[in-house]
């Protein structure tokens, strides 16, 4: 399978993972064929791409970093904590995702090994629990990534699935404004950290290492972040982690004032704020475990080529191995070089993804 961007599917395409429509109702299963009604349904709910297969790409498999089936689950559970605030609140209990965290813990420590690889399908209007449970997943395999015990996994990823509660307390119309926000509006969004935090010491029994890292996911390294402009380790070690798996998932995001990123450039944002938005000891350990450019995506090369990624490389993430089709202009018979372990491809780059197939 490979990752074709919306404003080139084409009618025929045989669709390879299954849309949902929402939070986790299938809209178009794996085995469709898109139609031009289809494509202009896709293209309405704002996807970024979807996978198909075809006679390229059908022997590359594309490994969800965790089932389908659980993320569903753990949306269904996020979604609803955020809609009981949202409604008021309730009296003080003990927070019912422990399950869920549990079980992405259990999901990704199965595949430790693994490198985030997958360009995420989610429409427009799933962005809130989509986000969170991307943050979450990204935050826990930098957590395993650095040894952590799972029980601290779990606080980790409590904080990190909730690091945006706060923000059911703000208007839609400031959260979803497609202009530039004014001072005042600003002002306004830098609240739901704190927000956050206060609600789910008031209405849950919630670690103390979970609450800060809702606290924390946006006070910057140099101290330059909100709430409070706490710097370096002042801001919780959870709190930097959930800050670049945040920023990381939504600039890859479509947002309401902007087109969403390519892995590629996130991660050049990323990496450039080393230091300064971010800690240096998280970013070494996040660029090791997101690909740039994902398996099943389209790239140009240096020298004009444009082939699909097929695998990448921890150690050497700018340079995977992929399946060569086209050398400029010209269709060619598909053959596979590795950027990594070719030495006549030394001097040959990944220029950018390519924006047509």
């Amino acid at each position: 399978m490979r990752f074709i961007p919306t404003n080139c599917l084409q009618e025929g395409m045989q669709l390879a993972k299954p849309l949902y429509k929402g939070d986790h109702d299938l809209m178009l299963a794996a085995g469709i064929k898109l139609t031009p009604c289809y494509i202009s349904s896709i293209v309405r709910l704002r996807y970024q791409g979807v996978y198909i297969d075809d006679n390229l790409s059908k022997d590359i498999e594309v490994v969800n970093i965790i089932s389908d089936e659980l993320r569903r689950e753990t949306m269904a559970a996020i979604s609803k904590i955020f809609v009981t605030a949202e409604q008021g609140g309730r009296v003080k209990h003990k927070l019912d995702i422990n399950k869920q965290v549990g079980n992405i813990i259990d999901e990704l420590l199965n595949n430790r090994n693994m490198m985030v690889n997958m360009m995420d399908l989610r429409s427009f209007d799933s962005y809130t629990y989509s986000h969170s449970i991307n943050v979450a997943v990204l935050s826990i395999i930098i957590g395993i990534t650095m040894n952590y015990k799972k029980d601290d996994l779990v606080k980790l990823g409590i904080g990190a699935l909730l690091h945006d509660i706060g923000k059911v307390f703000i208007s839609k119309e400031i959260l979803n404004k497609a202009g530039p926000l004014t001072a005042a509006e600003y002002n306004t969004i830098k609240l739901h950290p704190q927000m956050g935090y206060d609600y789910v010491v008031e209405k849950y029994l919630v670690p103390i290492l979970s609450r800060v890292t809702i606290a924390d996911h946006h006070e910057k390294y140099d101290g330059t972040g909100y709430p409070r402009g706490k710097k370096k380790s002042e801001i919780s070690f959870f709190g930097r982690i959930a800050a670049v798996a945040d920023v990381y998932d939504a600039l890859t995001s479509e947002r309401p004032y902007r087109k969403a990123l390519n892995p590629s450039d996130a991660m050049e944002y990323i990496m450039a704020g080393s230091g300064t938005q971010f800690d240096p000891d998280v970013i070494q350990i996040f660029t090791r475990k997101v690909a740039p450019f994902p398996v099943g995506t389209t790239v140009v090369l240096s020298n004009g080529w444009t082939g699909i990624v097929l695998e990448n490389y921890e150690s050497l993430c700018l340079r995977p191995r992929i399946r060569i089709f086209r050398q400029g202009s010209q269709d060619v018979e598909p053959f596979e070089i590795s950027l990594k372990d070719d030495f006549q491809y030394l001097n040959v780059t990944i220029k950018e993804p390519a924006d047509s197939v």
